[in-house]
């Protein structure tokens, strides 16, 4: 008669383990496939982004905002709020959740002057604008009340009529909700932006200088084009009117490798 035979223990012990193996080898390369699925998502939303701001300036003679959001404090967020509905497209699919809530990659919440100055759950994101580029009103000699030459209004970028627009950012992944970057702007110490505190300090390069996609963010640039940006090419983009593309953050200013944080080192440099 035939005996049926079950597998011994020794046998299973070693499925088990090249199951185990295989999976210690597939999972790092699912992991870095949904990394890049995250990536093309956020490049979708901000082709969504640079639809809007083409239809806003196009509605407004090509003239960006005015910065002050008609005195609410939402500035860009009520402004093209006619032209998108969804809040989550201010979300960057790899970044969803603010840091207070275990978000690994911070998020901003806006405050919001209308709920008496705490978080409101419907103003987040995780992007942000380049804030040269606004538009302000006639007489208005600072923009927020603040001094030049920093903030000296010769220095936005007013109409989105510009040469070279390819390379004037207006729309990027960010950890907070606008930055006004200068060329000396130290690069952030940690890849996730500033956690505590809240609000950003003085260096407003770091609020959009956050490593979400393997040493890259995402951006919208003034001819309406998207793509990546690596976190070390930030410092050779022309930010505002006189920003200095050659500036010591940047090959031709003469950065080496070990004036960056740690984090920054090994990516390519610019």
């Amino acid at each position: 008669m035939d005996k049926r035979r079950a597998f011994t223990l020794v046998e299973l012990l070693v499925v088990i383990a090249i199951i185990a193996l295989l999976m210690a080898i597939l999972m790092p390369a699912l992991s870095r496939v949904k990394r890049q699925a995250r990536a093309a998502a956020c490049l979708a939303n901000l082709r969504q982004w640079a639809l809007i701001y083409y239809m806003y300036t196009d509605d407004n003679d090509s003239y960006f905002y005015n910065g002050r959001g008609g005195g609410n404090g939402y500035w860009w967020m009520d402004e093209l709020r006619p032209y998108y509905k969804d809040d989550k497209l201010r979300l960057c699919p790899q970044a969803t959740t603010h840091y207070s809530g275990g978000g690994k990659i911070a998020v901003w919440a806006n405050w919001a002057w209308r709920s008496g100055n705490k978080y409101s759950p419907d103003d987040i994101g995780s992007y942000g604008p380049n804030a040269w580029l606004c538009n302000p009103s006639p007489g208005v000699t600072g923009l927020w009340g603040r001094n030049p030459p920093k903030y000296d209004i010769s220095y936005y970028f007013r109409s989105a009529d510009m040469r070279g627009g390819n390379y004037v950012p207006v729309f990027v992944g960010s950890w907070w909700v606008d930055f006004w970057p200068l060329s000396d702007d130290q690069p952030p110490p940690l890849p996730d932006g500033v956690p505590v505190p809240d609000r950003p300090g003085t260096n407003e390069m770091e609020r959009c200088c956050v490593d979400r996609h393997d040493g890259f963010v995402n951006g919208v640039f003034a001819d309406w084009s998207v793509r990546k940006i690596g976190v070390k090419e930030l410092w050779t983009l022309k930010w505002h009117r006189y920003y200095n593309t050659a500036g010591r953050w940047t090959s031709a200013g003469g950065v080496s490798s070990s004036d960056w944080p740690q984090w920054m080192r090994h990516y390519k440099d610019y």
